[in-house]
């Protein structure tokens, strides 16, 4: 049987093709691989992967009509994920929540058509889904391990060692 290799790229229709690219070049900083009147191809990677989203212009459905249950973004570190938290409150951009989910630390948030979008940094351990516990991205990256440790511990005590949480060895709270 042949087999899927991974998710390539998604498109989505926006309805303002400009504010949609500055959106996702200026403000998660992707990079414009392609475009023309009508289709803007992004890239996290444009080095090996021409696009990993594209927006296409013509979105259809009304305001507030969920088309996108989300779109997500992998980030390297935790100093990543607090960055773009700072960054999305300094532009005003909406947050829907801030939460771990064990195996990842998320934060979501509208694009400018509504649609969902988060970014997230892998733990690195195994969790049973769904999990989601509210935290906040606004505190130090020491406090917000510490809450996450708190919240795995809390859902099963022995998850409550820092190697069991996605912390760095060497790395005290």
């Amino acid at each position: 049987m042949p087999r899927v290799l991974g998710l390539s790229h998604v498109g989505i229709f926006v309805r303002d093709l400009q504010r949609s690219k500055d959106f996702y070049s200026r403000i998660l900083g992707l990079t414009v691989t392609d475009e023309s009147d009508w289709i803007v191809f992004l890239s996290a990677q444009p080095e090996s992967e021409h696009h990993e989203l594209a927006l296409i212009a013509g979105r259809e459905a009304p305001p507030g009509t969920a088309v996108v249950q989300q779109i997500s973004f992998r980030v390297p570190s935790l100093a990543d994920l607090r960055e773009y938290y700072q960054r999305l409150v300094a532009e005003g951009v909406p947050i829907q929540r801030q939460t771990t989910h064990g195996i990842a630390l998320g934060l979501y948030f509208y694009d400018p058509d509504g649609n969902p979008v988060e970014v997230f940094w892998d733990t690195g351990i195994k969790w049973p889904q769904p999990f989601n516990v509210p935290l906040d991205f606004s505190k130090s990256e020491e406090e917000i391990l510490a809450a996450h440790e708190a919240a795995l511990a809390a859902a099963r005590p022995e998850a409550a060692t820092p190697s069991a949480s996605g912390r760095p060895t060497g790395t005290t709270a």
